[in-house]
């Protein structure tokens, strides 16, 4: 029996699940406001897409796990891992509210406005101090950890993920409405709206 039996299911049904979760590492605690779902095999813009690579292998499960990767060369992104054991989901961790560690936050990430600690994926693993080498962390035990929020999330908007050139317009980018710490859309340039 899973540990996380709320993350088990697709990654798109599961990423709604996601907001209003908190993840701490350290001293810092973030409430994340916005996420994004990949899913494996049935989505060309995940990592996982072409089977269990050295780098995406952590997908293929157990859920509730860490999936970390660096971004361009320099921003490290967290995704936790979702669905059953063998199926490749996660769900990135898009931005957040610092709910806890706020002084350790901000000299992570000096001289932002409170509402950009941890608004876009490298930002929040900035501030939270998650690296790549925490890859494959059970979210359970440690060091990094996620609470599930008691209820779901009322007022979430859903629209196309951030930045992918491949099924780009796939609504599966899930945020709280109006909250001022979810990031900006941004459409890549080279973006594909086919869905192969």
């Amino acid at each position: 029996m899973s540990a996380w039996p709320d993350l088990l299911g697709p990654a798109e049904a599961v990423a709604p699940r996601l907001l209003g979760a908190v993840i701490s590492h350290g001293p810092v605690a973030v409430r994340i406001t916005e996420v994004e779902a990949y899913a494996g095999s049935r989505d060309p813009g995940s990592h996982a897409a072409r089977g269990p690579t050295p780098r995406a292998a952590v997908m293929f499960g157990p859920a509730g796990h860490l999936y970390c990767y660096v971004s361009y060369g320099m921003h490290t992104c967290a995704n936790v891992v979702v669905g059953h054991d063998g199926e490749a989901a996660g769900v990135l961790l898009r931005a957040g509210e610092v709910v806890a560690g706020h002084d350790v936050a901000r000299e992570r990430r000096p001289g932002v406005a409170e509402s950009q600690l941890a608004r876009g994926p490298g930002l929040l693993c900035r501030a939270l101090g998650i690296s790549v080498d925490l890859r494959g962390t059970d979210l359970a035990e440690g060091p990094v950890r996620l609470e599930l929020p008691a209820t779901p999330v009322a007022d979430v908007v859903s629209g196309p993920r951030v930045g992918l050139r491949l099924a780009a317009q796939r609504p599966w980018r899930f945020w709280i409405a109006d909250d001022p710490t979810v990031s900006d859309y941004r459409r890549h340039p080279k973006a594909s709206d086919g869905r192969p």
